[in-house]
């Protein structure tokens, strides 16, 4: 429920649209973290180091995005929800499979993932576009960061 101090923000209805898309992109977010740390622990062959290494930066960086959307959700009023139950609930990222997975199966999944999350959030920014500046600008920037790690990722798949 928003408090009262944030009223000035947003009106009601633009608090609930703005307030639902950053909280589908917190879930997204803090799943996929999940699913790139259980890949950077599974992950076996060829390239395995420098995969292992790069699904870390993928995780350090979905950890702050959601820390920071959580953080806009909260500082619009709303008390973001990054527990597991409510994120595996409604999460749109894919489970990783149980198992060690080999490397050229691990870009791939890590890939899948990756681009609907970042699939995701371009359809928030463009949802906030009407909305809120300033969660669209947020967005914008994580979305930039998911792709460039999207593409080193996917370079690893031209091999």
């Amino acid at each position: 429920m928003a408090s009262h101090w944030n009223r000035a923000l947003l009106d009601s209805k633009q608090t609930t649209t703005v307030t639902e898309t950053l909280q589908a992109c917190l879930t997204d977010l803090v799943d996929l973290s999940l699913a790139m740390k259980q890949a950077h622990w599974v992950v076996q062959g060829e390239h395995f180091r420098s995969l292992h290494l790069h699904l870390d930066e993928i995780v350090d960086v979905a950890r702050e995005a959601s820390d920071d959307v959580a953080e806009r959700l909260s500082a619009l009023g709303v008390a973001p929800d990054g527990r597991a139950g409510s994120v595996a609930k409604s999460s749109r990222v894919e489970a990783y499979p149980p198992g060690f997975v080999g490397s050229k199966d691990t870009v791939r999944l890590c890939s899948d993932r990756s681009a609907m999350v970042v699939k995701g959030l371009r359809h928030a920014i463009e949802v906030l576009d009407e909305h809120d500046p300033v969660s669209q600008d947020l967005l914008i920037g994580i979305c930039a960061d998911l792709e460039k790690h999207l593409w080193m990722l996917q370079a690893n798949e031209k091999e």
